[in-house]
């Protein structure tokens, strides 16, 4: 059982994973040595990861877009046909008025229509309707942040992986890894983290934290989309929104605890002044979920550039149209 403290510490570790233990023992009012067992435990028992997560754009993957598809028969040939594909980063059978919905996470708008043409032709498919975000205003999972003009080298690289699978790996042990200094294995991680290439996080297991409850939605609008965004990510459970075009001005998601905190919350998003029309659907079966954070993703954005370098180029930050699903991390 979590009481105040934990969640206290869950929330320090989602905004700075690699918060020194003191930091953390002076937010929550306790001792270093009593902070570091907790944080340890919450670790060990798998109620948060502490991992890296790759700003989006030093992969040149910025454009986001959600897919939702028509379906002539059974849903799970479909499903299996979407799982495979590369730009595909979740994709779930749903209940709603479309039975099956996916994300998708490519390099630019000439990639997105390329696979939405393809995506198109699969069997069984008989129309898609897109979203395609462009500006990311509130993920629970991961800070929204800017990405900055940087050279990313080979060692940058190594240490970016090693973040990945351990966010709060020593800078002694980050240094062993990569064969630098402990003085400049901390400089660089610190300059990638200043830069936005790379998060470091903690990503909580939705059961441990009573969020059991998911639904995701999209809302179209009376004015600015965006001011409308800001106003709705205020709500309680509100874990994601991002405001683009095409199905609909905004699409987010809710977590909540119980399906009658669910209820408020959707309710609460209906009775913004500003809100014309809001849509909900629900995951029924998760095909493919590529988790923020997952140590799967390359670290790298193409064959040989390790070797050579990247210039990673400032962005807005976004993140991609996931939300909160059965199974995803949470905020709390």
């Amino acid at each position: 059982m979590l009481d105040a403290v934990d969640v206290a510490l869950m929330r320090a570790l989602q905004g700075d994973g690699r918060a020194t233990y003191q930091a953390l023992a002076d937010g929550v009012g306790l001792s270093r040595t009593a902070v570091r067992a907790r944080v340890r435990q919450l670790v060990g028992s798998g109620a948060i990861r502490i991992v890296g997560v790759l700003h989006a754009g030093v992969l040149g993957m910025e454009v986001l877009g959600q897919v939702s598809f028509s379906v002539s028969g059974p849903v799970g040939p479909v499903l299996r046909e979407l799982a495979p594909r590369d730009a595909v980063t979740f994709a779930a059978q749903t209940a709603g008025r479309f039975p099956l919905v996916a994300d998708l996470r490519v390099r630019d708008d000439e990639a997105l229509a390329g696979e939405l043409a393809a995506l198109r032709a699969l069997p069984g498919v008989t129309s898609v309707e897109v979203f395609r975000a462009d500006s990311v205003i509130k993920d629970a999972y991961s800070s929204v942040r800017t990405l900055r003009d940087i050279v990313i080298d080979p060692l940058d690289w190594r240490l970016v992986r090693h973040l990945q699978r351990d966010g709060r790996a020593s800078y002694a042990e980050l240094a062993r890894q990569v064969g630098l200094s402990q003085a400049a294995a901390r400089s660089r991680v610190v300059r990638l983290i200043d830069a936005g290439v790379v998060h470091v996080t903690a990503l909580v297991e939705p059961s441990v934290v009573g969020a059991d409850e998911q639904l995701g939605f999209g809302v179209r609008c009376r004015g600015d989309a965006s001011a409308t965004a800001v106003r709705l990510g205020t709500l309680s459970g509100v874990s994601f929104l991002a405001t683009g075009f095409g199905r609909y001005d905004i699409v987010g998601a809710v977590t909540a605890a119980d399906r009658n905190s669910l209820v408020e919350s959707v309710e609460a998003i209906r009775s913004n002044p500003d809100v014309a029309h809001v849509e909900t659907w629900e995951h029924l079966s998760v095909a493919k979920e590529r988790r923020r954070g997952d140590t799967g993703a390359p670290a790298v954005p193409v064959a040989g550039e390790e070797e050579r370098g990247l210039t990673a180029h400032g962005s807005q930050g976004a993140q991609g149209v996931q939300g909160a699903r059965s199974g995803d991390p949470v905020s709390v």
